[in-house]
């Protein structure tokens, strides 16, 4: 399976890193499926916009949490990764909550609106794919395949 990772530099060896905030799935190496996600990640700020290509290889051995869509498990994950907490899985995939479903969740986590607000908010959006690598274990079922730039022509598909 290809995986692609956007930013703003080729990264050819893919690292955990800490940072100031957490993402949704806590801190990793977040990857999609959807290329035209990708592409649209890469636009974003100043700089040269990149995708990332990586071949991906499942290792069965590795903990894994999946979740196939937008369910109350996941609302309550991405709100403990949210708040600062980690977990023990090496890999976590599911739906990424789109700028419009991100500011539900936000609402949600900060006590704004309840879940049942929530999910009548959330109801019609339609998430799309992020995996994230939460360990040198996950990392290793990346293969850097080649990364590109993406220019204007390819941004405003």
């Amino acid at each position: 399976m290809i995986l692609y990772h956007a930013g703003k530099e080729k990264v050819e060896f893919p690292e955990v890193r800490k940072m100031k905030y957490t993402k949704d799935f806590s801190w990793g190496f977040y990857c999609t499926n959807n290329y035209e996600q990708a592409v649209r990640w890469a636009g974003r700020g100043e700089g040269e916009p990149i995708i990332n290509y990586y071949d991906y290889e499942p290792d069965e051995k590795l903990s894994v949490l999946k979740f196939d869509s937008m369910t109350d498990e996941w609302l309550d994950f991405i709100a403990w990764c949210r708040s600062g907490k980690t977990h023990q899985y090496d890999i976590v995939e599911g739906p990424m909550a789109n700028d419009t479903v991100w500011n539900y969740v936000n609402d949600f986590l900060t006590g704004r609106i309840n879940r049942k607000q929530f999910w009548v908010l959330a109801e019609f959006r339609y998430p799309t794919h992020q995996i994230s690598f939460h360990t040198l274990s996950a990392l290793n079922c990346l293969t850097f395949n080649r990364s590109e730039v993406i220019n204007d022509r390819k941004r405003k598909k």
